[in-house]
């Protein structure tokens, strides 16, 4: 068994759950885009491990890239702001997109993303995003491949951070954001 982190309040998901589903979802993606070649877009840098899981596991013909984008900085919620903070390399024109995302909450995000993608040209633009909070929701977007549904609690673990910390762990778990507080008031 796993040993929590004691700044976390629970383990939703443990390691071989979430090898398990990314497993599920590599095989989905790669039957939707069998025969086509893929630029999986993923997005720095909660999204890092997902993204290499998933890739090493999909059997079609990809390139990959990253892009960087902020809307959260050190903070518990979505400033409502996204800025691209590293570009693509590659071209969108003409491009099967598939972004990879860590979690999706607001949206503000992927929305972004899409409609730039969009106007760049691709010929799509698909979302995997291993985790989707609907109660999160500010705008209106959903995922065309999801892995897990979690509930409306800040969420670190496996490249998911809070104030870049907790991103190495193995699992995914619910924050506990009374740990957060009495470390500010100790600053």
């Amino acid at each position: 068994m796993t040993e929590m982190h004691p700044h976390l309040k629970e383990i939703l998901f443990d390691e071989a759950t979430i090898q398990a589903k990314v497993a599920e979802m590599a095989a989905e993606i790669s039957r939707d885009y069998a025969g086509k070649k893929v630029l999986v877009v993923g997005i720095l840098t909660g999204a890092v491990m997902f993204a290499v899981d998933l890739l090493k596991r999909l059997t079609i013909d990809v390139e990959l890239d990253f892009m960087d984008v902020s809307s959260y900085g050190a903070s518990l919620s979505s400033s409502g702001e996204v800025r691209i903070l590293k570009d693509l390399s590659s071209a969108a024109e003409g491009r099967e997109i598939l972004i990879v995302e860590d979690i999706i909450d607001t949206g503000n995000t992927l929305v972004y993303l899409k409609r730039i993608l969009n106007e760049r040209l691709a010929r799509s633009v698909k979302i995997a995003a291993l985790l989707d909070k609907p109660a999160g929701r500010k705008v209106e977007i959903e995922a065309d491949y999801v892995g897990f549904v979690v509930p409306d609690a800040f969420i670190v673990g496996y490249g998911i951070d809070y104030a870049q910390r907790y991103r190495q762990l193995p699992y995914i778990g619910i924050f506990n954001t009374d740990f957060m507080i009495k470390e500010e008031q100790n600053e």
